[in-house]
């Protein structure tokens, strides 16, 4: 396998930690999609990472489709659970992360144009996306260990590399203080090695 990859992106991180904690071993090709020499088109055709290039050259694009599979190739470490409606869960969760995820990559985006072509209104509604995002994902985390009970799956990696994502890039969205369960998953997440091992880097 090859894994087309920005290492800033927080959907390369999820699927690179999801390859970690399935223990799958794969090749790394850093490419920018914006950069006018890239070759990603040739993977996805809509120009995004991450892409997957399979071992018969065939490939897989979008970050919910390449995790859904991943978790198919080994029953090491299960990530998605069996039944219709805890994986549905599981999948909302992701859906929300991945959302707030490209709200802030959005902004991230529209902040490299001119000041002259930037558009206050779409980035306050972006950041507006953000913080509704982040109200729901405590809400739904409550009390609980995980983020859809006492175990670590799909859900809690999308969540984390979303609020690492927004820590990387967004130092001004102080979302600990407010939702201080979310502040103590992240601790929680932190710690892990796969984690760890896929934070971007600094400069």
């Amino acid at each position: 396998m090859k894994l087309l990859a920005s290492l800033t992106s927080p959907f390369v991180r999820k699927v690179r930690i999801v390859l970690a904690e399935k223990k799958i071993e794969y090749d790394l090709e850093q490419e920018n999609p914006w950069s006018s020499d890239t070759k990603v088109s040739q993977y996805n055709p809509l120009g995004k990472v991450p892409a997957l290039e399979l071992d018969d050259g065939s490939t897989l694009y979008d970050s919910r489709v390449i995790v859904d599979y991943l978790d198919t190739v080994t029953p090491v470490s299960r990530l998605m659970p069996d039944t219709t409606r805890q994986r549905i869960m599981v999948k909302r969760w992701e859906a929300l992360a991945d959302g707030v995820s490209e709200a802030a990559a959005t902004i991230f985006l529209e902040r490299k144009r001119s000041k002259s072509q930037q558009s206050p209104d779409w980035i306050r509604r972006q950041y507006d996306k953000i913080h509704a995002g982040l109200k729901a994902m405590s809400e739904d985390l409550g009390e609980k260990g995980f983020c859809t009970g006492e175990s670590y799956n799909l859900a809690d990696i999308a969540t984390g590399c979303t609020l690492f994502y927004l820590d990387f890039r967004f130092p001004d969205v102080s979302w600990r203080e407010p939702y201080a369960n979310l502040g103590k998953l992240a601790e929680k997440l932190a710690k892990r090695q796969s984690f760890i091992d896929t934070a971007p880097p600094q400069s």
